[in-house]
Parts: structure tokens; sequence; C-alpha cells
């Protein structure tokens, strides 16, 4: 009976491995760790509130983009 145990978790453990490793592998697939600007954003803005200036500058730069239409 104790090898029984044995087996399941052993079974059990492997199967929710692979299952951790593959997601593990499909966000890198998909770029979900490529954010290379994040710990030096979190640097540059400590306070609340220079965190919502840095963010409104972004959408007004974003804005500004798509009005931009050459003639």
């Amino acid at each position: 009976m104790d090898s029984w145990v044995i087996a399941m978790m052993l079974g059990a453990s492997l199967f929710l491995g692979a299952i951790a490793l593959s997601a593990f592998l499909w966000g890198i697939k998909n770029g979900q760790f490529d954010d290379e600007k994040k710990m030096m954003n979190q640097v540059q803005f400590d306070d609340e509130r220079e965190l919502n200036d840095a963010a409104n500058q972004q959408r007004k730069q974003e804005a500004s983009k798509k009005e931009y239409r050459p003639e």
C-alpha cells in the first residue's frame, strides 16, 4: 500500500511539474517576460504623482503619434 501512495504522489508531481514547465515556456514564447524598462521605470518614478505624470506624458505621446498624418 505504501508503494502505491508513493507512485501516485510521484506521478502527480511529475504531471504538475510538466504543466508548470509548459506554462513557463509558453510565457517565454509569447513575450510575457520581455519588459526591459519595467525596473528602470520603477527606479525613476518613486512617487505616485510622478507615476501619474509619466502615464499622462506617455498617453500624450501615443495620441500625437495617432494624429500625425504626413501629406
